[in-house]
């Protein structure tokens, strides 16, 4: 009788859950953001991922064919050839094609690369810092596309024929879920599907669709896309509303309006709408066939698990690299008041934080990528690196354009910023809006399908099952008791006393604090589903801030096992540090504004007492995670402004150019250069200062002796190269040109009857008369 009465009132408190939030809920694996949601994490489900390593084929294909393709490519000609859009050139397509960049995913029985998850990803950063637009062609056909799709429940025959034409490029991929009227909300797709039959009496589908914003699509041959099946007639059985199906459609049927182009920011990638009207298509083109008709959503959500954990967290890393090293350097060259800018307090903030949070992006991609190597499907995981980095990637590239000023932003083939940041708002709305991601997946999604017991005690719910569902309650209640005393206790202690998996000095604290930082998320996410019930699910600001805090532990945890993977290297500390600490204080601060602002004022006092009970003296404050110190910024600063590995293993896997003439290598060149004269500069500056110079002539510096020859003309070399370094590009302006041209003349015709007075001969007075 009493697990009777449990099960009735949970199931009012608990809202229902729609067929496509139950698939996207059971879709994708639990891996270590399941850790912090039980209040006591297991550090070693992340410390386990192993190394990441290319194998000499990926790295050769880096090498070779990667670092080729970015050689050829011209991002001035390409975004600026002449026509209303702009594209790759023919040329470039062809080589990706005959590479295989199309086919990196697919098996090598089937023609392609059969790239782990990580050369995937390494290969789109490289190519994404010389290109969005070949970044973002490549991207595509190896993350959500037919070819991901295919090989993970396409039938044999589906395989056989379409990965090898996928994987050599014969097939150009798009997949179509984006509607006017439906992005992410699938249960309000209105593009359907009906079973029928043609006039031919063959059995089949008949679709119509409405699609936009299609990556590809302008140029795709064969069309992956998504539709509600409906069954009418019961040709198929019983069951009318099939559900959302995905098919293979190849884009020349008759029916397929194609060919009409977007202009995303203007960077020149194929991206486009398409419809479809009464387009016929048999059966076997659902992909997977009919046995796999209606289970297109929890398909999507599968494959979307791991294309967010590539693409676009490789993507934007490559952005926040390039912008690092850019302005790293450009930051020592470029001299005001005498005096590097970068060695500004000012500047030396901003650069600190550009290099610090490129130090955690980086190591979350590669902790997220690491997983989907070991067969896992992070879906939470994938949320919090696709909001995130594409977040800090927008914050990265604005500073770098604020600290290189008016040269980022005259445009020309030496800007190196100008096609990142106009790419910024690119990647923040595709695979889900930003907004959505952070108020409605992360948390929303992880506290189901994360939290020890959520999603068991749903699923007990669902099949009326009195038993399951009172145990599994039990069991979570258990868990809410003991955290609850856990984050009083790590409250007064600020986590220490806890365990660690390492005893090492420079990490250990910040395992500490991750592990009070748990026990607090466990007991605010046990009491507010408690408080809120349903409700939880419409209160987004909550559910963002809970999911800002769960995300921050996760980049801290992956901060701390990136670290410890590269080889726990001396010069490294101050960018682990500075990444752990701003990470450890973005989720406490998370944590107080949900507090300050919680719906039930009561609730919310009592969770502040339980979260830090050292805050009611006067002395102690809730906010115990401080922001990295000034001395931590300058440290990071120096260490990126400096030549050197740690440097380049902060900015490694992008493209460098080895071309004299590259913008990027005459900016490298310029710093290791200006690097190497500054202590002859201030030898002359010395020299001054004590009378024996009586200025900073280089040739009056070799006649006393102050310098050699060398390292006089290492000095006029630094200059000469600075100088190349803060060019701005200009062009002519045939129109200005021309109106110059005719005020000139107008000028001259206006001063000639002047001129002509002035040089006539005066007239001559007449003599006075006598009188």
């Amino acid at each position: 009788m009493i697990r009777k009465k449990i099960l009735e009132t949970y199931k009012k408190v608990m809202p229902p859950i729609s067929q496509t939030e139950k698939e996207a809920l059971e879709s994708g694996t639990v891996g270590f953001e399941g850790e912090l949601f039980k209040g006591k994490p297991d550090f070693n489900k992340m410390r386990s991922l192993p190394t990441p390593e290319l194998s000499e084929k990926e790295q050769a294909f880096i090498d070779g064919p990667v670092q080729e393709l970015c050689d050829m490519i011209d991002n001035w000609k390409i975004n600026h050839n002449g026509n209303d859009f702009g594209d790759l050139p023919e040329e470039i397509w062809d080589f990706m094609k005959e590479n295989k960049f199309f086919g990196m995913v697919v098996p090598e029985k089937y023609g392609g690369l059969e790239f782990t998850a990580y050369a995937h990803s390494q290969v789109v950063m490289k190519l994404s810092s010389r290109s969005i637009t070949a970044g973002v062609t490549v991207m595509v056909p190896n993350s959500l596309g037919p070819a991901e799709l295919i090989h993970e429940y396409g039938t044999q025959d589906q395989k056989d024929y379409y990965l090898p034409r996928l994987a050599k490029g014969e097939e150009i991929p798009c997949f179509a879920l984006t509607g006017p009227n439906a992005g992410s909300d699938a249960g309000g797709m209105p593009d359907t599907g009906v079973v029928c039959k043609n006039e031919k009496g063959e059995l089949g589908i008949k679709i119509n669709w409405d699609k936009r914003y299609i990556t590809l699509g302008p140029v795709a041959t064969l069309i992956g896309l998504a539709f509600k099946m409906e069954d009418p007639d019961g040709l198929l059985g019983d069951k009318k509303d099939i559900g959302i199906t995905c098919a293979l459609i190849p884009s020349d049927l008759p029916g397929i309006d194609i060919g009409d182009r977007h202009r995303p920011m203007n960077v020149p990638f194929q991206n486009g709408p398409n419809q479809g009207k009464d387009v016929f298509i048999p059966l076997d083109n659902i992909i997977g066939g009919k046995k796999r008709a209606g289970q297109g959503w929890k398909m999507l959500m599968e494959s979307l698990a791991i294309g967010r954990s590539i693409s676009l967290p490789a993507q934007s890393t490559s952005g926040a690299k390039m912008a690092t090293r850019l302005t790293s350097a450009y930051g020592r060259v470029r001299r005001q008041f005498n005096m590097p800018v970068g060695k500004f307090e000012g500047v030396e903030e901003v650069m600190a934080r550009m290099a610090g949070t490129t130090y955690m992006m980086d190591a979350a991609r590669t902790a997220t990528v690491q997983m989907v190597d070991r067969k896992e499907r992070p879906a939470i995981p994938s949320a919090i690196v696709k909001y995130h980095l594409t977040e800090k990637m927008r914050k990265t590239v604005n500073d770098a354009m604020d600290i290189h000023g008016g040269k980022a932003v005259s445009e020309g083939p030496n800007n190196l910023l100008a096609e990142a940041y106009k790419g910024i708002p690119i990647a923040i709305t595709v695979e889900g809006a930003n907004i959505m991601t952070r108020n409605l997946i992360i948390f929303g999604q992880g506290m189901v399908r994360s939290h020890p017991y959520m999603l068991k005690e749903i699923q007990a719910a669902e099949d009326n099952d009195e038993k399951a569902l009172t145990k599994h309650l039990v069991g979570h209640i258990l868990n809410s008791v003991i955290n609850a005393g856990r984050s009083m206790w790590l409250g007064v202690t600020n986590g220490r006393l806890t365990r660690t998996p390492t005893k090492d000095k420079n990490t250990k604290r910040y395992y500490q604090k991750i592990n009070k930082l748990s026990a607090q998320f466990n007991l605010l996410s046990n009491v507010s589903a408690g408080v809120l019930g349903g409700s939880l699910k419409r209160k987004e600001r909550v559910t963002a801030r809970l999911g800002d805090v769960l995300s921050n532990m996760y980049i801290a945890s992956a901060t701390l096992r990136h670290f410890e993977a590269q080889g726990s290297h001396k010069e490294d500390i101050p960018l682990m540090k500075w990444a752990a600490e701003q990470s450890l204080h973005d989720a406490e601060k998370a944590m107080n504004d949900l507090l300050d602002n919680y719906p039930n004022k009561f609730v919310g006092g009592i969770l502040k007492l339980m979260t830090a009970p050292l805050s009611i003296l006067p002395f102690f404050g809730r906010q115990s995670n401080k922001a990295p110190s000034d001395k931590l910024d300058h440290q990071v600063a120096t260490l990126v402004s400096t030549p050197g590995p740690a440097r380049d293993r902060l900015t490694g896997g992008i493209y460098l150019p080895t071309s004299e003439k590259e913008p990027l290598f005459i900016l490298e060149d310029a710093f290791k250069k200006v690097v190497a004269a500054e202590p002859l500069e201030k030898k002359i500056n010395e020299a001054v200062k004590a009378g024996k110079l009586d200025s900073k002539d280089l040739d009056k510096a070799v006649k006393a002796k102050i310098l050699s020859k060398a390292e006089a003309q290492l000095i006029k070399d630094a200059n000469a190269a600075r100088e190349a370094v803060v060019a701005v590009d200009a062009f002519e302006d045939k129109s200005n040109q021309a109106l110059r041209t005719k005020r000139a003349a107008d000028k001259q015709a206006a001063s000639a009857p002047a001129a002509s007075k002035a040089k006539a001969p005066a007239k001559k007075k007449a003599p006075a008369k006598k009188k």
